[in-house]
Order: C-alpha cells, then sequence, then structure tokens
C-alpha cells in the first residue's frame, strides 16, 4: 500500500504518492485538477461541499462556507452549521477526507498513511490540531513535516549530488517561511527558520478587494455596496483572479455592478504592488532575520534560492529579492513542490515504520533477523530491498520553531509584581533538543507550592514580553516546606523530533519534582473521537 504526502494549505491543498518508478505523483481531485481549494461548503446538515464547487458556493451562501481555516488551527475557535458546531480540526478534516477520497478513487487503493505538511513556523498547538485533524479524517498521521523541509526534499532530486545549502522563500496563500536547510548526501537537516503563519497571498488577495471596493464607493457614495455579503465575496474572487493576471499582464479590467450601480476599475501591476509594498517588506523582514541566524552559524552564502508557494509567482517577489539580497531566486514546481516532497518523506516514514528497532538506519544493519525485517518491509511497499535500505537510513532534521520559556515574576520593596517570560529552549535549536537545567527561585517567603507556567513565543521575535508569548501548559509542585524567598528550582527542557514538548522542574532542597508534558489546550482524546464519529456521518463531495 502507498504512502501519501499531503499539503494541506490555507487556501489550495494537494496529494502526492510515490509511483512504481520511485517519481512521486500528484493524486488529482475528482474534477481533474491538481490543487483543491481548501474551501468547506456545509450544504445539509450531512452533506458538505469541498473544493472548487464550495468557492463558487460563497456568493450565494457566505454564512455556509469556510475559507482559510488553517490559521484558526491550535486556537480556541468554533462555528456552527446546520445546528452542529465545527472546529478547524472538524473543518479541516473534511478537506482531508475529500482529498483521500478522490486520491484512493484515483489509485485504486484504500489512503491510510499520510504525512501531512505543516508552515515551519507552526508552533505546539497548530501542530497538534493538524495531527487531530488527520485522525479525525480516518488516517493514520505517521508524521508531520514542515513546508520548507519537503519542499527541499522534493529539489534535492533534481540537484547536483554532495553538500549544498539552500534558502527556502515560502510564501503560500496563507502563510509565510523562510527556513535555511543543508542537503549533505542522505541527511537533510534544516539549520534555522522563522516566519508568519498569518501573512500570505490572501493578504495580497485582499488589498486588491478594498481597492476594488473603495473604487466602486468613490463613483457610487451613496451605495451600500460595502454592507453586501455577496458583492464582498464577489470581489473577493475577482481579486484573486486579478492578483494571478497581474503576474503576467500588466494591467486587468474589472466591471462592477451592485442595485443598478455599475463601476470599472483598471488595475495596473504597478498599483497592485504599491498597494501590497507593505506586506511583501514584511516578508523581506522575515528573510532578514532567517539570514542574521544563519550567519550566527557561518553561513553566509547559498548555493541555491529556492521559490516555493503560489503566491511567489508575482514578479515582486523575485525582482525584490534580487534587489534586496542579490539573490538569483529559483522557480520551479511552486504550487506542488510540497506534497510532492512530503510524499517522498512520507515513503521514508513507511520504511522506518516497517523496520522496528531501525529508525537510525537499516543500511548498517547485519543479520538474519534485520534482513528478514528488510525483506518484509520491501514487500509491504513494493520496492526492492536495496532501496528499502538506502530509504532507512535517510535522515531529515528540523528546529525548534520558536523559544519556549517559562513566566516569572519580580516582586519590588513595594509589593508590586512584574511578569515576564524567560526563555529556555531557543528557537532554532536543533531536533531532538535538550536544555541543561536553568536555575531559577522562588518569588516570595514561605512558599509551600511552585506553580510553574510554560510559555511559547507567539510574536516576530522573542520577547520577555507576556504579549508577546502564549501559554501553553503548566504544572505545580506542591507540598514542600516554608521555603524562603530565593530558594533554588532548576528547569529543563527537551522536544522530540514529533514536537512533543517536556519539561522537568526540580526543587533543590527538598528534590521534589515535576515533569510535565506538555498538554495542548486543544481537543481532548474523547472530543477527537467524537468529532472523527461526526465527519464519518457526512457525505463529502467535490
Amino acid at each position: 500500500m502507498a504512502t501519501y504526502g499531503i499539503d494541506l494549505g490555507t487556501t489550495y491543498s494537494c496529494v502526492a504518492y510515490v509511483d512504481d518508478t520511485g517519481r512521486p505523483v500528484i493524486a488529482k481531485n475528482a474534477i481533474g485538477q491538481e490543487t483543491t481549494p481548501s474551501v468547506v461548503y456545509f450544504e445539509t446538515s450531512d452533506n458538505v461541499v469541498v473544493g472548487q464547487d464550495a468557492k463558487g458556493s460563497a456568493k450565494l451562501f457566505p454564512d455556509q462556507v469556510v475559507q482559510l481555516i488553517k490559521r484558526q488551527m491550535g486556537q480556541k475557535f468554533e462555528l456552527e452549521f446546520h445546528g452542529a458546531k465545527h472546529t478547524p480540526e472538524s473543518i479541516s478534516a473534511l478537506i482531508l477526507k475529500e482529498l483521500t477520497r478522490a486520491a484512493a478513487e484515483q489509485t485504486n487503493e484504500e489512503v491510510r498513511d499520510v504525512v501531512i505538511t505543516v508552515p515551519a513556523y507552526f508552533g505546539v498547538a497548530e501542530r497538534e490540531a493538524t495531527r487531530n485533524a488527520g485522525e479525525i479524517a480516518g488516517l493514520n498521521v505517521l508524521n508531520l513535516i514542515p513546508e520548507p523541509v519537503a519542499a527541499a526534499l522534493h529539489y534535492e532530486k533534481l540537484s547536483a549530488e554532495g553538500t549544498s545549502t539552500i534558502l527556502v522563500y515560502d510564501l503560500g496563500g496563507g502563510t509565510f517561511d523562510t527556513t535555511v536547510i543543508r542537503l549533505d548526501g542522505d541527511d537533510v537537516r534544516v539549520l534555522c527558520t522563522d516566519g508568519d503563519h498569518r501573512l500570505g497571498g490572501a493578504d495580497w488577495d485582499q488589498r486588491i478587494a478594498d481597492h476594488l471596493l473603495e473604487s466602486f464607493l468613490a463613483e457610487n457614495p451613496e451605495s451600500t455596496a460595502g454592507e453586501s455579503e455577496d458583492f464582498l465575496q464577489e470581489l473577493a474572487i475577482a481579486a484573486e483572479d486579478m492578483k494571478k493576471g497581474l503576474s503576467s499582464a500588466t494591467s486587468r479590467r474589472y466591471n462592477m455592478r451592485f442595485d443598478g450601480a455599475t463601476a470599472r476599475v483598471e488595475v495596473t501591476r504597478e498599483t497592485f504592488e504599491s498597494l501590497t509594498e507593505d506586506l511583501l517588506a514584511r516578508t523581506f523582514e522575515i528573510t532578514q532575520r532567517t539570514l542574521d541566524a544563519a550567519a550566527a552559524q557561518g553561513i553566509s552564502a547559498f548555493d541555491d534560492v529556492l521559490l516555493v508557494g503560489g503566491s511567489v509567482r508575482m514578479p515582486a517577489v523575485n525582482e525584490g529579492l534580487r534587489k534586496r539580497f542579490g539573490f538569483e531566486p529559483k522557480l520551479h514546481d511552486p504550487d506542488l513542490a510540497v506534497a510532492k516532497g512530503a510524499a517522498r518523506f512520507a515513503l521514508i516514514e513507511a520504511v522506518k515504520v516497517r523496520l522496528p528497532g531501525e529508525a537510525d538506519g537499516a543500511a548498517a544493519a547485519s543479520g538474519a533477523a534485520a534482513e528478514r525485517e528488510i525483506e518484509q518491509a520491501a514487500d509491504q511497499l513494493g520496492l526492492e530491498p536495496e532501496k528499502v535500505r538506502r530509504l532507512a537510513g535517510r535522515r531529515v532534521t528540523t528546529v525548534v520553531p520558536r523559544a519556549f520559556g517559562v513566566k516569572t515574576v519580580d516582586v519590588a520593596d513595594d509589593g508590586a509584581e512584574s511578569f515576564s517570560v524567560s526563555h529556555v529552549l531557543k528557537a532554532n535549536t536543533a531536533l531532538p533538543a535538550a536544555t541543561e537545567p536553568e536555575r531559577f527561585a522562588t518569588a516570595y517567603e514561605e512558599q509551600t507550592e511552585i506553580n510553574i507556567e510554560i510559555w511559547e513565543q507567539a510574536g516576530a521575535a522573542e520577547s520577555e514580553d507576556l504579549a508577546d508569548n502564549a501559554k501553553i501548559g503548566e504544572g505545580i509542585i506542591t507540598g514542600l516546606p516554608r521555603l524562603r524567598k530565593g530558594s533554588p528550582i532548576d528547569i529543563s527542557f527537551a522536544m522530540d523530533e514529533l514536537g512533543t514538548l517536556r519539561v522537568y522542574a526540580v526543587e533543590l532542597q527538598t528534590n521534589k519534582d515535576l515533569h510535565i508534558e506538555v498538554s495542548i489546550q486543544g481537543l481532548s482524546e474523547t472530543q477527537v473521537s467524537q468529532a472523527k464519529e461526526a465527519i464519518a456521518r457526512y457525505a463529502v463531495s467535490e
């Protein structure tokens, strides 16, 4: 049975698998397209439509259509349709369900084992929500893979052998990442990453839509067009088409009509780039931070700069990277590279799953037992044993996407308290990661318990301010004797390759300790199971 890579995008999604020749292939959707809009239309209480028709229905039934749901992943967010409540996980599961249904129809086999891509800058909560979405959809999620890493895996197949360092500039429909990756033989290693998971092509679309509305109202100042959901949806669809058109044409016209009033607007590429100049500048600021992080590791030059994501087709992206950084970017398969790379990674993961005890590479395995495992895996996957050995030996390593720390308090002499976050596990630390114990202390006299709150960087850069961080977990050391203010506590952090965060704290006078495996404030196992049952009742179609 094949394994599949799924690019679960903010605006478009697609599925790929590795065929019998070792080539990644896109599984087309029900209407023969390689990508599917990540849009869900709750048509009735038991039927949903996913994809192009759902996107088209947004004009007629805006209150029953969900778009850009990926931007809500990992948040407490709920929508209700036909009396049923839905979370970002359950809505994403419906997208996954249709993607895999169409793929199964094309390949004539069940789609079960998958790898799902996530933005490199997704935090713990967003990643866990993505994994839950896959489970709700009835899939076995072998792993999650950062989108730039997936793109690099696809690109690696096309690049020369040897060691190379590449910068991936990934501007998708709703997220943006820049990542530095080193390709070295069987190793694919992330060196550093940065990004904004609420910045993407949809923001460029919105600027055009706003411009169209302003232009219409300028000609028709008494119009109530701005209060019409149907009219705004029409502008949103027109804006995306106009953005795509301006990648090849220097101007586009659009005719608008509402309640008998009309307006004709011409948007030039120059106007479009002026309207979105600040958005592009934000991507370059993030790129500069990534370059600075790479420079701190001794990397000042790149063998290639790879453009990924449909929005990189905008001419201003290539031109801006060339002018500001002196890059000569390569545009290769930007819409499909992530899914194809994820399919390669899915095959690697499938091999390792079928070779228990050989996660560090089967190439060095010896003995009859190891050979039997390899031959069995090869038979299950339909591969030659030698290829199984090579795949099992491949290593893909990533980094901690954001900084993690604990909330601390400073108590002034007058009793005034000020809170901040002290980061223990730094962003861009190679995974698996483990820190040395960091020394903290009790804040008050006669403390009998210690509350440890775990916080994750939420802002663009590491900051002590609570507003720039998000609380993701906590634990309490209880039953302590009355401690003096300043009594020492050691706290260490560890994160594995799957992004699971573990925190260990010990009060040094009593040696009372605390182990915390961060439990994300998302869906519980019961909620996931209930959502899985609810989603299974829907008839899903394209």
